[in-house]
């Protein structure tokens, strides 16, 4: 049986007294379905949420996505959807039908594109629409080079702002702007920060990195940690680890 996520995550909101494995999320940044399955059972019942995203969809597809949700945990489609309406409302279409609890697209991709896809989340009820703001890999050069003016806590603002009048349940950000989207715009909805690393881990091809706690306090909902836990010698002790500190 399918473990819900707490209501008031699934409803949008933030609630501080949520099951800690309700608020991780972790990374399946692998190549194969067998690499997958070996990290979610080596976790065991420490996670409940798993992420999916270009690399492991491109190499094995919704297959992986309906073995998590026929296993009983929450599956988290990481594809970041940016295309014309009509084709990203039809992809959601699909996604909704595989079961998946969360799903991403760009923030970017405007008012119709974001209206046609929380349109077809409709036919999920449960399933959670995501605006990713600003890559936690980028920075202002990363923006200014491509165009884009102002700091990137300008245009996370911005952009979230846009993603939630137009029907999307939550956003995606660094925790290094959830303090003052929070401040902004409310705690009804959820924040999902990547770019998150336990202290002395490497950052990797992240730039705006914080540890677990730090996104918790700024007012993340969830926090996605990928290669820390996956990568550990022990990964259920790393993630009981992190479940620790953001429950505390």
């Amino acid at each position: 049986m399918t473990a819900a996520l707490p209501s008031r995550v699934s409803r949008g909101g933030v609630d501080r007294k949520l099951d800690p494995r309700g608020r991780l999320i972790v990374a399946l940044d692998v190549s194969s379905a067998a690499a997958a399955q070996r990290i979610v059972t080596a976790l065991g019942e420490s996670v409940l949420i798993y992420k999916v995203g270009m690399q492991l969809y491109t190499a094995e597809g919704p297959r992986v996505l309906r073995d998590l949700v026929a296993s009983g945990r929450h599956a988290f489609l990481d594809l970041k959807y940016h295309d014309i309406p009509n084709t990203v409302g039809s992809a959601v279409a699909e996604a909704a039908k595989l079961g998946v609890s969360m799903l991403t697209v760009h923030a970017a991709g405007g008012e119709k594109m974001l209206r046609a896809a929380t349109e077809a989340a409709k036919a999920s009820p449960e399933l959670i629409v995501l605006a990713v703001t600003v890559l936690t890999s980028l920075d202002e050069n990363d923006l200014e080079k491509t165009g884009v003016r102002g700091s990137v806590p300008e245009n996370v603002m911005r952009l979230s702002s846009f993603a939630l009048e137009n029907g999307c349940r939550g956003i995606v950000t660094s925790a290094r702007e959830a303090s003052a989207v929070r401040a902004k715009l409310g705690d009804q909805f959820p924040i999902v920060t990547p770019g998150v690393r336990p202290a002395g881990k490497s950052a990797g091809d992240q730039v705006r990195v914080v540890t677990p706690a730090e996104a918790i306090a700024a007012g993340a909902s969830h926090i996605v940690v990928g290669r820390p836990i996956t990568e550990a010698a022990d990964p259920a002790a790393e993630a009981r680890a992190i479940l620790d500190e953001i429950g505390g």
